[in-house]
């Protein structure tokens, strides 16, 4: 299977960076996922969970608002505050 770069990004640090499976996000006109050869597109986020698929598990951070920016290299999020949840 294809793997995803993916970051996430919050204004103090960046909390995630790295080749996942798959990424659930909120964004503020549905949730959506991202997976490998996604089409382009960038969207806003509202508040919720961003799920992140990993070969071995899933990682869950919280997210208050932010961009979400699909390119041909990735998905971006740069959200406005973002926690993992552990």
């Amino acid at each position: 299977m294809e793997k995803l770069h993916f970051s996430l990004v919050s204004p103090e640090r960046e909390l995630f960076s790295g080749e996942v499976d798959q990424v659930d996000a909120p964004g503020s006109e549905g949730d959506f996922g991202v997976l490998a050869g996604h089409a382009p597109f960038m969207t806003t986020l509202k508040e919720g969970r961003v799920h992140v698929h990993l070969a071995d598990g899933m990682r869950v951070f919280d997210v208050q608002g932010g961009f979400a920016d699909v390119t041909p290299n990735g998905l971006t999020i740069l959200a406005e505050h973002a926690v993992e949840i552990v």
